[in-house]
This record gives C-alpha cells, structure tokens and sequence, in this order.
C-alpha cells in the first residue's frame, strides 16, 4: 500500500471516530445515569436514549463500512439497494431530512457506490438544518453517471470540500473532513473519470460524477 493510501486510510478513520464520538459518548452518559438512577420513569428514559445511541452507532457503522471499507463482497459490482439501506438511517435520522431515491435496480460498480456514498456523507452535512437530498444514478454508454441534489432553508458548502474535490488540494493537505471528498475525486479519477459542481447557493447544492 503507498504512503499516501496509507494516509487517507487513516484520515477515513479519524473521520469514522468522530462520527461515533456522539453515539457512544451518549451510550456511556446513559449507562452512568442509569447506574445511579432508581426512579422508574427515569430508568425508561435512560433505556431509551441507550437504545437511540445505540442504532445512530450501528447505523454509522454500516454506512462507513460499505463507504469506505470492503463491504458488498470481493466481487467488482454492489447492489445499490445495499447503499440505500445504510444511507436511508444516515440522513432521516434527524427527521428533517427527506431522501429521494432515484437510482435504478441492476448492479452498479462498487467504486461507482463508493463515490455515490461519501457524495451523499458530504451533501448531507451540507443540508445543516435539513431538507430534501436526491440521489440519481444511471449508466449510459458504460459509464456511471451520478447525481446528488441537496436543497434545504439553509445550504453550507466548505469551500475546502469544494476545492478538494475539484483537484485542487494537494494530497499533503488532505484531513479528516476533506478525506471524503478525496475518496471522490481519486476514484473518479481512474479511467478518466470526473467530478462536476453546480455553482453552489443558500439553498441548493448539485455535485454530478462520471465513473467510467
């Protein structure tokens, strides 16, 4: 493995830890109040918020395991059903955020998910007080096209994610919150491939990939 692949592994991990950070924080506050609590109003709640913490961590989980690790198999194609069964948690969980399916049934490249994926990762931290995402994928003349469109009351797109994932973030630059866009722009990278960005506003952001 080079150095650099080396580094981004462990960029995409210091951003999977701090995705966790939250649910696991909030699993351990509970288990102390439940320690100390007798009240059995108050234990319900506790039990309530450890079962919350606990499907936000798994449903994470299962996100970055298929985005960034080697879930789908050892085969070259994923199911795409696979990918909208561990973004739907990921972006509804909040309940403001709306997700729009509109990627055909039929097998898709496995890097062609992956970039759909952390595409939808960093158009949904984008979407900081909701809205809707749309995901639309289609294959045309053996190359993956993909589409994510995100619009809400209140659209904040890093200019660092941007630029990184337009190519112009040198590799030594790259930390864990620009590591995702990089996954992007190195995987449509091979082949010829390309990463297009709608000029962003307030309100709407459309990042389109060709994965050839």
């Amino acid at each position: 493995m080079a150095e650099n692949d080396v580094d981004l592994a462990a960029l995409l991990c210091s951003r999977l830890c701090h995705d966790l950070l939250s649910p696991v924080g909030a699993m351990n506050n509970g288990l102390e109040l439940l320690a100390d609590e007798h009240d059995p109003e108050m234990r319900k709640r506790c039990m309530d918020l450890l079962a919350e913490s606990a499907k936000s961590a798994a449903d994470k989980l299962k996100f970055f395991r298929l985005a960034f690790g080697a879930a789908g198999g050892f085969g070259s194609e994923v199911d795409p059903a696979e990918a909208r069964a561990v973004i739907e948690p990921l972006v509804t969980a909040t309940k403001r955020t709306e997700l729009i399916w509109s990627v055909p049934a039929g097998l898709m490249p496995k890097r062609a998910v992956k970039v759909l994926l952390n595409l939808v990762l960093i158009a949904n931290d984008a979407l900081v007080r909701g809205g809707k995402l749309h995901v639309g994928a289609e294959l045309r003349d053996g190359e993956q096209e993909i589409v994510i469109h995100a619009d809400g009351p209140r659209v904040i797109f890093d200019e660092t994610v941007r630029d990184t994932l337009e190519g112009k973030t040198a590799a030594s630059q790259i930390d864990s919150r620009t590591a995702a866009a990089w996954m992007v722009y190195s995987l449509c990278g091979q082949n010829g491939g390309s990463v297009q960005i709608a000029k962003p506003s307030d309100t709407e952001l459309i990042v389109g990939a060709l994965v050839r």
